[in-house]
């Protein structure tokens, strides 16, 4: 069996928006216009204190949708900035966001940006990431 090299990218991070069910679409077609190639939704339940509302304060469980899409570094502050704003997170309630740096990230890379990518790489001083 052949073992190919993989490409492999490290400057990257993770971006994970939790919002009220219904306006992911939203923020995902913010993300992309910012750079982001892409986003995943999958779907869940939280529970706080401001569902704490139903009869006797028992905790009512509310619907949310996740987005986590990955970005390169130099496009991360641009699309958590749009993905705030179309998620209007600064009202309260409306949901949260968080950035997770990626040690490492792989996945199809079509050539010439591997190639681009490299010839960054040793244009680079030593000691710099």
């Amino acid at each position: 069996m052949s073992e190919k090299e993989i490409p492999v990218l490290t400057d990257a991070a993770l971006i994970t928006c939790i919002v009220q069910r219904g306006i992911a679409d939203k923020i995902v077609r913010a993300a992309q216009e910012a750079g982001a190639q892409g986003a995943t939704i999958h779907y869940g339940k939280g529970s706080g204190v401001r569902e704490r509302l139903g009869i006797i304060g028992l905790a009512i469980e509310v619907e949310k949708e996740v987005i986590t899409t990955v970005v390169a570094d130099d496009q991360l502050d641009r699309v958590f900035e749009r993905m705030y704003h179309a998620g209007d997170l600064g009202t309260p309630g409306m949901g949260m966001m968080y950035v997770t740096r990626l040690e490492k990230a792989a996945t199809y890379i079509p050539h010439e940006i591997v190639e681009r990518l490299a010839k960054r790489q040793a244009r680079r001083k030593p000691g710099q990431r």
